[in-house]
């Protein structure tokens, strides 16, 4: 059956966390304070630990609402289930792989100040081979019910990697449909045939590391920004802008970051804000002085854009499961359900015109939509009507649509009856390229952890050992996962650099310093 939204939050409510000092798992409260969403755990060895959780409860209790759980894992790849600690992914994870990541290399070009993970700091060389890519490939691709289908090539910097493009190539010859490069563009700005490359090769999307509009604020690649759009222009190879948000820091600017999306939305396919994930031992005023979550930012974003966008336009990654639930009972064929924790993340899609912006939440009635496409789905799956003209006689997208507020010269209601009903894609491209995506992600610290939220992670990482591991504990726990199986895999600097002929000094194309109070 699918499930309908949920009902009120109640606080405070008990979860799992882990102890930032001695990783040991912890029983967890989550409660409210002023306002905010906090989280509270007790180490018998290292005391108590709270830290804010979300920065609004209002809107924490909207995404609940939306809160759902996927059909799980039904060939589990480890049969151990000690969530955090035998991740794989084993039997008790409730989310499929959406993205995988595939680190192709610890090497990068940039040495930034708040970076946690390169080569001469690991000292060894990570960069599995494209055999070994191809079998993380197969691994995922053999999940079920539903194998992966969107890959991330993600590092370091990938871009240093001299057979990217093979990379590339290999990936695509293994069925993935959608391949995104995570890159500092320094290499697309500086290299100008390298966008046209990895566009012909089967990139989709470069996943652009962007912090902000001015050089203060993005240090890492603000001269270089310009020639990498001019590039990707020329390769028609579209962008995600993604700034990592740090309060006192950037976080003065996301409305500005917005607008230079939508200035260039020819190319600029949205933005995906990264609220900072604290690592190492921060103090709790440490803490304090950087922390920002999600609501943080999208109020900030509200106040920015002066209510152009509104935090009432987002909403949580799970709010779009109908649509795969209505695909689904429409097919018959297993369908990707985005069902992270509501907690991670929310998103909305603007569109520009007359140099304003409108939410699609304007001229869409979302709720709605969504509401009507869980019960259509039901009703299907109970007639079995499969073919569609049948469907088409059943389903009215019309009421939930206010033509007259929509962008002109977009047909909306056509746009969601040919995706949803029809499963022609082609007008969605029409909406991807009208439109601007804006998310946030917020990934775990060991000061925020939730295991809950482990258990629903649906951005995973691909190892060479035949494991998919989730984000939150192959980054936040790296001693178990990530620099555990890079060690084992990689090569030690020294060896790396005679066998290749080249250096990791050479590598560096700048230094990021950290900014002075």
């Amino acid at each position: 059956m699918v499930s309908k939204s949920k009902s009120e939050i109640e606080f405070p409510y008990k979860t799992t966390s882990l102890c930032p000092e001695c990783l040991k798992v912890l029983n967890a409260e989550v409660y409210t304070e002023d306002g905010k969403v906090m989280i509270k755990k007790v180490c018998p060895e290292h005391g108590e630990t709270t830290e804010v959780y979300w920065g609004d409860v209002e809107m924490f209790k909207k995404a609940y609402k939306f809160a759902h759980d996927g059909p799980g894992i039904e060939n589990p790849i480890v049969d151990s289930a000690n969530c955090p600690f035998s991740c794989g992914l084993c039997k008790i994870h409730k989310s499929q792989t959406a993205l995988l990541n595939i680190v192709l290399t610890n090497r990068c070009d940039l040495m930034c100040w708040y970076c946690f993970f390169y080569a001469r700091r690991a000292g060894y060389v990570y960069e599995p081979t494209i055999e070994q890519i191809r079998e993380m490939i197969r691994v995922a691709r053999s999940i079920k019910p539903v194998p992966t289908n969107a890959v991330q090539l993600t590092g370091g910097e990938p871009t240093l990697r001299d057979d990217l493009i093979e990379v590339i190539k290999a990936i695509r010859e293994e069925g993935i449909e959608h391949v995104q490069l995570n890159t500092n563009g320094i290499r697309l700005a500086l290299e100008p045939d390298l966008a046209k490359k990895v566009r012909e090769a089967g990139c989709n999307t470069v996943y652009l590391s962007y912090d902000g509009v001015d050089e203060k604020t993005n240090p890492k690649n603000h001269y270089e920004v310009p020639k990498v759009l001019e590039n990707c222009r020329r390769a028609e190879l579209g962008i995600v802008l993604v700034p990592t948000v740090i309060k006192g820091v950037n976080d003065h600017q996301l409305g500005d970051i917005i607008r230079f999306g939508a200035d260039n939305i020819d190319i600029i396919r949205g933005v995906n804000f990264q609220p900072v994930s604290l690592v190492g031992s921060m103090p709790k005023r440490e803490r304090d002085k950087v922390r920002i979550t999600i609501p943080d930012a999208i109020i900030k974003i509200e106040e920015q854009t002066e209510g152009e966008i509104s935090r009432e336009d987002f909403y949580p990654v799970p709010s779009v499961a109908p649509i795969s639930h209505f695909v689904e009972a429409v097919t018959g064929i297993p369908q990707y359900e985005l069902t992270t924790h509501w907690a991670c993340g929310m998103a909305t899609y603007v569109f520009k015109e007359d140099g304003k912006l409108i939410p699609v939440t304007r001229f869409i009635d979302v709720e709605g939509l969504f509401e009507y496409l869980n019960e259509r789905a039901e009703d299907l799956k109970e007639s079995k009507l499969k073919k569609i003209k049948a469907v088409k006689g059943v389903i009215d997208l019309r009421k939930f649509v206010d033509q007259s507020r929509a962008p002109k010269g977009f047909d909306v209601t056509k746009i969601l009856f040919d995706v949803l009903v029809k499963h022609d894609y082609t007008s969605l491209g029409s909406f991807h390229m009208k439109s601007l995506f804006i998310g946030m992600m917020h990934f775990q610290d060991l000061y925020n952890y939730d295991i809950e939220r482990v258990k629903r992670c649906e951005i995973h990482y691909a190892t060479p050992d035949g494991k998919i591991i989730p984000f939150c504990t192959f980054n936040v726990i790296p001693e178990y996962y990530r620099d555990k199986v890079q060690a084992e895999y990689g090569i030690p600097i020294e060896e790396w650099e005679k066998s290749t002929g080249k250096s990791l000094r050479k590598d560096i194309y700048r230094v990021v310093k950290k900014p002075r109070e």
